[in-house]
């Protein structure tokens, strides 16, 4: 049976926990799959990845990164359907759905493209008596998306598009029910280019979600949940 693991420093891992879950085929109710649960060091690695390679890729022009996010676009294009069976296949999805599910996400990579003119600071001379106003767009440093189980592409692609194409590293954690997909993108991150270290996908239970909330190098989280879920992890 194929043990999933994690994404960390640009390529897959296997985790160290000893600590495993499931991963059902919904049409047929059969398990395919174990994944890794990560334990609080295996994220502190990962952030520990990210926190090194974040300063050069924050140094990198916004064009060049742009150019990764386009290169990601191509590729999500040219892999769509193997990332639709793979979707389907864990969620339950049909393939139409599942190819939506990622369109969805393919369209915030999009968006990123533009982030040289949307990363851009503004001036503004004479807004009050003697004073002008400037302001300007700089990267927090590492950050974290928690998502659900319902969209597995697309919103991974929502939370971590933009943080990168701003300059962050980001640290992925999925659902552990379809965890396949996450590892997939991130990828094909680094087939586009991406640095290693920039996005790492953990996966794992509440000791990952907890070690993500209780990391001081984190500056920021995402999470995409029920409100009941919500109060589970900040509880």
């Amino acid at each position: 049976m194929e043990t999933i693991g994690h994404f960390i420093g640009g390529k897959r891992v296997a985790g160290t926990s000893g600590r495993t879950a499931k991963v059902f085929n919904p049409a047929t109710g059969e398990v395919q799959a174990e994944v890794a649960l990560a334990s609080q060091s295996e994220l502190r690695a990962a952030v520990e990845n990210g926190k090194a390679a974040q300063p050069a890729w924050a140094a990198t022009n916004p064009q060049r990164r742009a150019r990764v996010m386009m290169k990601f676009v191509e590729l999500l294009n040219r892999d769509m359907d193997k990332l639709a069976e793979a979707l389907s296949r864990e969620h339950g999805k049909t393939i139409p759905d599942a190819k939506g599910d990622v369109q969805r996400g393919l369209e915030v990579a999009e968006f990123c493209i533009g982030a040289p003119q949307m990363l851009k600071g503004e001036f503004t001379e004479g807004a009050g008596p003697g004073i002008d106003i400037y302001s300007m767009r700089q990267p927090l440093g590492v950050v974290a998306g928690i998502t659900p189980f319902n969209f597995p592409a697309m919103i991974p692609m929502w939370k971590f598009c933009p943080a990168i194409a701003s300059g962050n590293a980001f640290i992925l954690k999925p659902s552990e029910r379809d965890p396949s997909v996450p590892l997939m993108l991130a990828e094909l991150m680094m087939e586009a280019g991406l640095p290693a270290g920039i996005l790492n996908v953990v996966n794992g239970d509440k000791e990952a979600v907890d070690a993500i909330l209780d990391d001081p190098d984190i500056q920021a989280v995402g999470f995409v949940g029920s409100t009941a879920t919500a109060k589970y992890i900040y509880g």
